[in-house]
């Protein structure tokens, strides 16, 4: 070879693409996450129960009361009311009445009746060709949390909302949430202003929004549905759980390196173990704080979002804007 020759190779080396290295860099580039068509009126929306149980069309009544006032169709997957011991039918059976919905071009939405256990069980044998061609919400939260992070894996928003079976239309304390939940289906712009906490660790940043409950994410690490927090802002919530598990699972996370190019942390609700008492020593702001120490992006608490009547609407996936400051926090979605 000429030495002018051997000149022009290292030229253009830099510009071939090389299979393996190439998926490396499409994979960890931040893009835009894929939005679904907003609803409108005369859309169908199922409702199914992809985890736990549900005993009677009585318990969901107000989610159906709620779509139907939206002006939407509502059906159901096959299998809603089916019990198999702690769950909605066989796995079989939840993962037909879900695939199912996804591949149905005329559904436009996917409402989760209740999280509880049982999609992680069923994750894995989910094809999404279908949904590909005509992408639509799927609303949850809680158990959920399994679905968002695999759609988030996969390119697409998705919202984490209040779900049929905790719906109570007489109770004021829901009303926001349900007036946020229509405003994410429907394309509303939403925007949040909290009052300062004094553990808030102020700044601001934009990023995708990703996440859900703790509890789930921690059982993601390792898996194919484990998250890449590179760039985002992640949201957190659970309840139930003791303060030391709480600590064992942000310790994970941040073994993960989910924290390491984060973005933003936005802590929701967490109820506690009943008669937890602070037997661990310290707080749940003591225990986010330190798993964090180390970063400098803004940490937001007491976000009204997850195991409560005040469960506000998230659209994960969706590129927002964090601005923490001494008086307030404004959280704005694109």
């Amino acid at each position: 070879m000429s030495k002018f020759s051997f000149l022009i190779l290292l030229f253009l080396l830099p510009t071939f693409s090389f299979g393996n290295n190439n998926e490396t860099i499409n994979k960890n580039k931040t893009c835009k996450y894929i939005k679904p068509d907003f609803l409108k009126k005369g859309d169908t929306i199922i409702i199914l129960a992809p985890a736990g149980r549900i005993k009677s069309r009585e318990s969901i009544e107000g989610g159906i009361i709620l779509a139907k006032k939206w002006g939407l169709v509502v059906t159901f997957g096959k299998h809603l009311y089916t019990i198999n011991s702690t769950f909605a039918g066989t796995d079989e059976q939840r993962l037909k009445d879900l695939q199912n919905a996804l591949d149905s071009p005329n559904i436009k939405a996917i409402w989760s009746a209740r999280g509880g256990y049982g999609l992680v069980r069923i994750i894995d044998d989910l094809d999404f060709t279908e949904f590909k061609k005509h992408p639509k919400w799927i609303i949850g939260y809680s158990d959920v949390t399994v679905l968002h992070n695999k759609l988030h894996n996969l390119g697409y928003q998705s919202i984490h909302g209040q779900m049929p079976l905790t719906l109570n239309l007489k109770d004021s304390i829901q009303e926001k949430s349900i007036i946020t939940l229509k405003k994410a289906l429907f394309g509303e712009k939403l925007k949040y202003k909290l009052p300062a906490s004094e553990k808030n660790r102020k700044g601001k940043s934009e990023g995708e929004l990703v996440g859900g409950n703790l509890s789930i994410l921690y059982s993601m690490l390792g898996s194919n549905t484990s998250l890449d927090i590179n760039g985002k802002i992640l949201f957190i919530e659970d309840v139930g759980e003791a303060l030391y598990h709480i600590d064992r699972m942000m310790i994970s996370l941040k073994r993960a390196g989910y924290f390491k190019n984060c973005k933003g942390l936005i802590v929701g609700d967490f109820r506690l173990k009943k008669n937890e008492g602070n037997k661990f020593g310290k707080t749940l702001k003591d225990i986010v704080l330190e798993a964090v120490e180390g970063t400098d992006f803004p940490v937001v608490f007491g976000f009204p979002s997850g195991h409560v009547d005040d469960n506000r609407a998230l659209i994960l996936g969706d590129k927002i804007q964090l601005k923490v400051n001494k008086n307030k926090t404004k959280i704005s979605f694109n």
